[in-house]
């Protein structure tokens, strides 16, 4: 069965909500439910109902980013969907994702932006695939985010191992486990120029690059963003995890 839960993540961009939701109700392949996962945040309020969200799971304590792959586990449905705040994804995203992982027998995680680190020194030493460089070709990368696509099993594989860090890194952790455990490639579907509503994300630019994103601080040199991830990658690779550019 092709059936989908939605998992979003509700922290600084409730503005955008609305509009993320419609673009669901839209897809060419329709969710069978979604889900609403509210972070506490001082600075935001969401609503207790939003037209279109079948549940809302407000937490009293901030648990970042993990918390919305949690949730992803009491899901009823195959597969699962996950979308930070300000992605807005094509109509046929869902359709993209689905050609694509029946290709590997389900066997896969896919997202909007996929990273391939050029060496192991840095974090900072990568390319990015997806919307940032759009290709008619699936991509295999070393890990994904703003958009993750999978066949709910596979979120399982981010319980393995004691968590890296429960503050961040939830994305580089989880390629790295499902790789090591399943034998699970890690895959950016195609973002063909020609055709954007196969695209993860329609307004990356004008929607998430403003300093609401987590990742801005790590334009700043010596930001900790920039050092949790490194601290994050660096762990990965001493319990195995294998980078593209490693085979």
């Amino acid at each position: 069965m092709e059936d989908i839960t939605v998992v979003l993540n509700g922290f600084k961009r409730p503005e955008y909500l609305e509009e993320q939701v419609k673009s669901l109700l839209n897809q060419t392949v329709k969710p069978k439910e979604i889900w609403l996962w509210v972070n506490k945040d001082t600075d935001h309020t969401f609503p207790d109902e939003v037209e279109g969200v079948d549940v809302i799971v407000k937490s009293s304590r901030n648990f970042k980013y993990h918390a919305r792959f949690s949730l992803g586990l009491l899901a009823k449905t195959n597969f699962v969907a996950f979308f930070d705040d300000d992605t807005i994804p094509g109509e046929k995203w869902f359709e993209n994702c689905l050609n694509i992982s029946k290709k590997h027998n389900n066997n896969c995680i896919l997202g909007g932006v996929g990273i391939v680190f050029t060496n192991s020194e840095s974090y900072d030493n990568h390319v990015r695939y997806g919307w940032p460089t759009p290709s008619n070709e699936e991509v295999e990368v070393d890990f994904v985010g703003h958009a993750w696509f999978m066949h709910r099993q596979i979120l399982t594989a981010l319980w393995l191992e004691s968590p890296i860090s429960l503050a961040n890194g939830e994305d580089m952790q989880l390629s790295y486990l499902a790789k090591k455990y399943y034998k699970t490639p890690t895959i950016c579907p195609p973002h063909p120029n020609e055709d954007k509503s196969l695209w993860s994300s329609l307004k990356p630019w004008e929607y998430g690059a403003n300093a609401k994103a987590s990742s801005w601080g790590s334009v700043v040199p010596g930001h900790v963003f920039s050092a949790e991830r490194n601290y994050i990658m660096k762990t990965c690779l001493n319990r195995g995890w294998e980078l593209i550019n490693s085979k």
